[in-house]
């Protein structure tokens, strides 16, 4: 018993989102996970009543425009827990319009539930076609790194044979996934709206269920694995916001205080550092955690980082190892998600965003884009909304970055509209 309270004690809560295309039934299973895991109060689900049926999807749709549409169009995060793990869930859309707000909630997800409406498919086919939207959500899941990629195949219920409709789908479902590279977690056969195979298991008067041995989607999210901080890598570390005039309880001779959060490695009291861009070395005098108390602190945290003399440092700038290289990348290979209605083209200018450092960069090369149906990289001089594809940039200045494989945080930015300011792409260093 005390063996077992121990591992509950050391799991880290998990952060996941339910991605898939549009109408899936992604809030709907949200609502049924909060429900049935008793983490909703009767006066929640008194307020969620249409038509004397509780509309699970409304747990999670809370803006206006969503009840009225019936669809999801911002992330809706959720918290609740079991005995075992606490979650964190990201409750994306499904339209095309919206996929800017799944890759954002998907660059920090430790796993991806990605749904499948069986109701939606030729599922009697046996060389049946996933939807577009399904496709682009796994390859995006997939490029961002996300640990876990599990796929429920859901709405079961409502067809006519679940076992021939589940074999189908599941078959589709490997021969996409290994043509695209994607390491699947799990195939789970579930229904949202019934609560068969998400908390509990099918009950055994569900009519022609697929047969299914494994965990239910709630015992797998249970055992799934954290994501990793970069707290074994050299040590970067990008201010935030400087501190002038502060009352920390440290002696720092009237010293400024970096605060921001360390990206990869980790900062102690003594350790010397190498400021970038400017190149020159310093040695850390005091480092304070979130809460002002002084200590090492590692990947994934915020820090208060006092150096040992005054030096010019500010927003964007970095506090790197001292064996990490001074000069940076100027010119970057790319993989992007393009956003933004007006098309990337070769030859524009946009705002790079790496951190917290801003700087102008012209797409020099479209290398390929991605076709999502055939998963060919096809040639082309332009990349529209929703595309994926690879580009060569040129910065201004240049950015201290890591391949995306090696580090989220560093091999990761943001391209904006210079005259818009609109978040415009994704773009992962590769």
């Amino acid at each position: 018993m005390d063996a077992q309270l121990t591992s509950v004690q050391v799991l880290a809560p998990l952060r996941f989102i339910t991605c898939g295309s549009v109408d899936d039934g992604k809030s709907t299973l949200i609502g049924r996970l909060l429900v049935d895991s008793k983490s909703v109060l009767q006066d929640q689900l008194a307020s969620v009543q249409r038509a004397g049926e509780t509309d699970l999807a409304l747990l999670t749709d809370g803006l206006m425009a969503e009840r009225e549409q019936g669809i999801t169009i911002d992330v809706a995060y959720r918290y609740f827990q079991t005995p075992q793990r606490k979650f964190i869930i990201g409750d994306t859309p499904g339209h095309e319009q919206y996929t800017r707000n799944m890759v954002t909630a998907a660059s920090t997800a430790d796993a991806a539930v990605l749904l499948v409406d069986a109701l939606k498919l030729d599922w009697q086919n046996t060389e049946l076609e996933l939807l577009p939207q399904t496709r682009r959500h796994a390859l995006l899941v997939h490029m961002l790194r996300v640990p876990s990629i599990v796929f429920a195949v859901n709405k079961l219920d409502a067809v006519a044979d679940p076992a021939l409709a589940y074999a189908n789908i599941c078959a589709a479902l490997r021969r996409f996934t290994e043509q695209a590279g994607i390491q699947a977690t799990a195939l789970i056969p579930i229904s949202a709206l019934r609560g068969w195979g998400i908390v509990q298991a099918a009950p055994p008067a569900a009519t022609g269920w697929p047969t299914y041995n494994g965990p239910t989607l709630l015992e797998l999210l249970e055992s799934l694995p954290a994501t990793p901080s970069d707290a074994k890598l050299p040590l970067s570390f990008a201010v935030q916001w400087v501190e002038k005039q502060h009352d920390s309880g440290v002696t720092s001779q009237g010293r400024r205080i970096f605060w921001g959060r360390v990206a990869t490695g980790e900062v102690s009291a003594g350790q010397t550092v190498r400021l970038f861009p400017s190149g020159q070395t310093a040695q850390v005098s005091s480092v304070l955690s979130a809460t002002r108390q002084a200590g090492r602190v590692a990947a994934g945290k915020s820090a208060g980082v006092i150096l040992d003399r005054e030096v010019d440092l500010s927003r964007g700038d970095s506090l790197l190892a001292l064996d990490a290289p001074t000069q940076g990348h100027s010119t970057l290979e790319l993989t992007v998600a393009w956003m933004d209605e007006d098309a990337l083209v070769e030859g524009r200018s946009y705002w790079a965003l790496h951190g917290h450092r801003w700087v102008k960069a012209k797409v020099e090369r479209i290398a390929y884009r991605l076709n999502i149906h055939t998963l060919a990289q096809e040639s082309g001089d332009s990349l529209q909304a929703n595309e994926i594809g690879h580009i060569s940039l040129r910065l201004q200045e240049p950015l201290f970055t890591l391949p995306f494989t090696q580090s989220r945080t560093l091999g990761s930015l943001i391209l904006v509209d210079i005259s818009s300011h609109k978040t415009a792409g994704a773009a992962l260093v590769q």
